[in-house]
């Protein structure tokens, strides 16, 4: 029980790492409160918790939106009576040519990757600090790291995550709250699948990114679930700042 006695909040929990990481942290003691814009999917993580033996709480909420953002801190205070982990797991994945990007683009991948992760966490870190103290874990990409093909806008918004991580850090550690972030590679999620089915030849898409992953295969949210754990618990408490690749080996290559 890693987490006994704490309260999270995981943001994209409907599918995908943010149901895979809910669920190991109501495994190991945590409640859980679960935002997500799909209600079908939030309210079945929900059930998957509650099933098991475990506290969650499903708020459907956009949080892109500052209010919003804002409203699922509130509700998940309110609910459990404190807030000690954040995980900000929302996100989308665009590929597109640079020449075929629009504004409409722009605007709604780094609303979803970027503009919620600050605003999530900057409403995140008041709750914490009134708890002495909290642990923030943020999901980049390895393509916040290298260049990939047709991943511009994508990479803008990752590549901003990992500057605020480490500029949240910096400004968090007098709080007692660390700011961590993980770069996987491909993850097999609903999102990574409908983005390969988005492309002209959605089997050479895969194909090429198995070839860019010395590991050979993609990995499973579970996986990604364990790391985040790592960095949401006590047992990394010596890390703020730090930046985690599990990507099967992608950005060595």
């Amino acid at each position: 029980m890693r987490l006994k006695g704490k309260t999270a909040l995981v943001t994209g929990a409907a599918s995908g790492i943010g149901r895979a990481t809910a669920r190991l942290f109501a495994e190991n003691g945590a409640a859980v409160a679960l935002a997500d814009l799909n209600a079908e999917g939030g309210r079945e993580t929900e059930r998957m918790i509650a099933s098991a033996g475990g506290a969650a709480h499903f708020i459907q909420a956009d949080v892109t939106k500052v209010a919003e953002a804002r409203r699922v801190v509130e509700a998940a205070v309110g609910k459990f009576g404190g807030l000690d982990i954040l995980l900000n797991a929302a996100g989308v994945f665009l590929f597109k040519p640079i020449e075929d990007c629009t504004e409409e683009d722009w605007e709604r991948v780094l609303g979803v990757d970027l503009k919620a992760v600050f605003f999530t966490s900057k409403f995140a870190i008041a709750a914490m600090e009134k708890r002495g103290g909290g642990a923030i874990v943020n999901i980049s990409s390895g393509c916040g790291l290298i260049g990939v093909p047709l991943n511009t806008i994508y990479a803008a918004a990752k590549g901003g995550v990992i500057g605020m991580t480490r500029a949240f850090a910096v400004d968090c550690a007098a709080k007692k709250i660390r700011v961590n972030c993980i770069c996987p590679g491909v993850i097999d999620t609903p999102m990574s699948r409908g983005a390969f089915k988005s492309l002209p030849d959605p089997e050479a898409g895969i194909s090429a990114n198995l070839a860019r992953t010395p590991l050979g295969r993609f990995g499973q949210p579970e996986e990604m679930a364990n790391t985040i754990l790592f960095l949401a618990s006590d047992e990394s408490s010596y890390f703020t700042g730090a930046i985690l690749a599990p990507d099967g080996g992608m950005t060595a290559s």
